[in-house]
């Protein structure tokens, strides 16, 4: 062992100790602490002293605890169950409950109580209020003294205090900070699990906020591995950017490909000339589809196949495909036109068939075959829909899949904002996911005391198709960005 190895000396004095008589909980933190001061991770120290990771983090969140609540459990004060139970306490709280115990006429919840203490109640006090006490309309009460005060309608404050929240968060942004995470309520952040790390250098901002109403804004933070992949990248890759979180899911990329699909062939049947025309852009350059094949529209998940079975765009292409079927004498009403397996014979039946059709009838038949021909989710689909001016809210509407596959806070946030505006939106921007979809949904169905939205489109579903954020990974967008220069209109 060298000389100026500091978290060597620090493991065999800590593995020394666990030989002879294991130390309590709180010198083993200390000792944690100081290892991870010195660079060790939590698997490096699990490693070392034979523990599991979970039993290392349960050690370090004693650094969570306001220093006389760990002494007290040093001294066998404390029990190990309500020790677990205060980590998860805010320092307000903690001192609350320190309070509790040295007045000798009160009660300090322990154990499972403690834990009903701290989650369960719905006394929330004005002194956890982001916004000023005189912008709440509701009632406030105090107690005899006039010391501590409350807010009575708990509904109220919440939309009051999500509001502020939502206001830190745009304040943190305008400052430049690279990202701010909004952290679950009651979702507690473990500085341990983390490294301290400057603006400039893509630090972050973490908010928390606990069941209380608790608002803490942790400033400059990185995840370790993240924190060490911008150290060893040295210069050149501080100043690239990590590749961003897509925008949309795989699914729900898929679910937007299929929709706009259906809806961009369903509007093309009622346009033969362009058809045409696309015919022989096919037959000169080529694509993935014609050799002759259909466009196999698969699905991701059953969810999708299920809402495309229901898709009104759908429907209509099935009524004119079974029209054409019926000008071709196929004895299949619900069968396919195009993508037959080449057999010479067949396709001298078909011929023959044709002979015998009008110009119109043909190009009925021409027009539908480009249609099974159509790539989904493909740059033609952006580049016809635009130039056909397809109204994406005759063809479709939100239903339960769309919703299902919605799981981005903070895309669900903005959607929020265009159907209830960002009032709403802000009010609810610490809500989970599955609580702001259910209130856009009352939105659109003027459920539950909201103004019904009669028509509304998310970005990704309109021609042309928009992103919710600047994080990418929306291929819709990109395509078209990429063709919207071949379609400028005079």
């Amino acid at each position: 062992m060298e000389d100026d190895d500091d978290a060597d000396a620090l493991e065999a004095s800590l593995i020394e100790n666990l030989a002879s008589l294991d130390p309590d909980e709180v010198s083993q933190w200390e000792t944690f602490s100081r290892l991870v001061r010195q660079g060790r991770t939590v698997p490096d120290i699990a490693a070392t002293f034979g523990i599991t990771d979970l039993k290392v983090k349960r050690i370090l969140a004693l650094g969570d605890l306001l220093p006389k609540i760990r002494e007290a459990y040093r001294r066998e004060e404390i029990d190990a169950e309500t020790v677990r139970h205060l980590t998860m306490a805010s320092k307000a709280q903690q001192k609350d409950w320190l309070a509790l115990c040295a007045d000798p006429d009160q009660y300090a919840p322990r154990g499972f109580q403690l834990k009903q203490w701290l989650f369960g109640g719905q006394s929330i006090s004005t002194k956890v209020a982001l916004f000023a006490i005189d912008e709440y309309p509701g009632l406030i009460t105090s107690d005899l003294f006039g010391e501590d005060s409350y807010f009575a309608d708990a509904d109220l404050f919440w939309q009051k205090q999500n509001e502020a929240i939502a206001a830190r968060r745009d304040t943190y942004l305008n400052d430049g900070w690279s990202e701010v995470v909004l952290l679950e309520p009651g979702q507690y952040f473990h500085p341990w699990d983390h490294e301290k790390t400057p603006k400039k250098k893509g630090g972050k901002v973490v908010i928390t906020v606990s069941h209380r109403g608790e608002v803490e804004c942790h400033e400059g933070w990185l995840p370790h591995k993240e924190a060490r992949r911008a150290r060893e990248g040295g210069e050149q890759e501080e100043t690239a950017a990590k590749p961003p979180r897509p925008e949309l899911t795989g699914p729900m990329q898929n679910y937007v490909d299929l929709h706009r699909h259906a809806a961009v062939r369903a509007a093309m049947l009622d346009h033969p000339a362009v058809a045409l025309r696309l015919v022989v852009a096919h037959a000169i350059t080529g694509s993935g589809l014609w050799l002759v094949r259909r466009e196999p529209q698969r699905a991701a998940n059953e969810t999708v196949t299920a809402s495309l079975a229901g898709c009104k765009a759908e429907a209509a292409f099935g009524k004119k495909r079974r029209e054409v079927l019926a000008l071709l004498g196929s004895p299949d009403e619900d069968g396919v036109v195009a993508g037959g397996n080449g057999d010479a014979f067949a396709i001298a039946g078909v011929f023959a068939r044709l002979l015998a059709l009008c110009d119109d009838d043909v190009m009925r038949v021409l027009t539908l075959v480009m249609a099974e021909t159509l790539a989904a989710g493909s740059a033609v689909i952006e580049a016809l829909g635009n130039h056909l001016n397809v109204d994406m809210g005759a063809w479709w509407q939100p239903d339960d899949a769309f919703f299902d596959l919605l799981r981005d806070k903070e895309i669900a946030n903005s959607m929020l904002a265009e159907v209830g505006g960002k009032l709403v939106a802000d009010g609810n921007v610490a809500e989970k996911v599955k609580t702001q979809k259910n209130i856009i949904r009352d939105f659109l169905a003027g459920e539950n005391g909201r103004l019904r939205v009669e028509t509304w489109l998310p970005r990704w579903m309109k021609f042309p198709a928009e992103s919710y954020t600047s994080r990418g990974g929306f291929r819709t967008a990109d395509q078209w960005a990429q063709v919207q220069p071949l379609f400028v209109r005079e």
